[in-house]
């Protein structure tokens, strides 16, 4: 292994240092997805949201509040921020953005990866091919191994570009579809929550407006 990241040249060191930290970056990621996925559409977490949504029918608003903070289901705990405070919509969003910004985390650094690492490959590929045609002189006819060398060099490199590329977008896309999918899942739960107060504030004006009638 040694001897071929030597064969693959100088371009090999600073692909060497990119595939550290996408490797360390693609790692922490990837179990942020894992840990993610608990929070959405998890049966557990369906059912305490029902029960959220059951207690804000019944006048329960507190329950609600108390049953979303405890709970692990982070859409949950977001949307007992919007039920506890004066604007719905603002809270929800406030809190929202929070959270979505950790689904960011490290993910420009692969996103980098995914496009540098391969323009190096590539310009491994220029130096190879440089040092390959630089070497078809005369006197150097009879040394097919040094010119090989180059052309060497220039596929090592290349391989290793691609594979760190790969290897990135693996995770990047895995935690954009965890993303997507989180976003999708709390519009529409806090969507029928916001439905539901809304129903509830008309309920309470009509009762007060009977009230004042009679």
């Amino acid at each position: 292994m040694l001897e071929l990241f030597i064969k693959g040249g100088p371009i090999m060191w600073p692909l060497l240092i990119l595939s550290i930290i996408t490797v360390a970056v693609a790692i922490e990621r990837f179990f942020f997805a894992l840990r993610t996925s608990s929070g959405v559409n998890n049966s557990a977490n369906a059912l305490e949201l029902k029960e959220m949504m059951s207690s804000l029918k019944y006048g329960d608003k507190e329950k609600a509040i108390e049953l979303g903070f405890r709970s692990k289901s982070r859409i949950a705990n977001i949307i007992s921020d919007g039920l506890s405070s004066a604007s719905f919509e603002d809270a929800i969003s406030n809190s929202a953005n929070q959270y979505i910004a950790k689904f960011d985390e490290g993910q420009t650094i692969l996103d980098t990866a995914i496009t540098l690492s391969p323009l190096l490959g590539l310009l491994g590929t220029v130096t190879g091919m440089i040092k390959s045609f630089g070497l078809l002189g005369a006197s150097e006819l009879g040394a097919p191994t040094a010119i090989t060398g180059g052309i060497a060099e220039a596929l090592i490199a290349t391989a290793f570009g691609l594979a760190i590329a790969i290897f990135a977008l693996l995770p990047f896309n895995l935690v954009q579809s965890k993303k997507e999918k989180f976003i999708r899942e709390l519009e529409t739960k806090a969507g029928l929550f916001f439905i539901q107060l809304k129903q509830d504030s008309i309920d309470k004006l009509k009762k007060e407006a009977v009230s004042g009638i009679k």
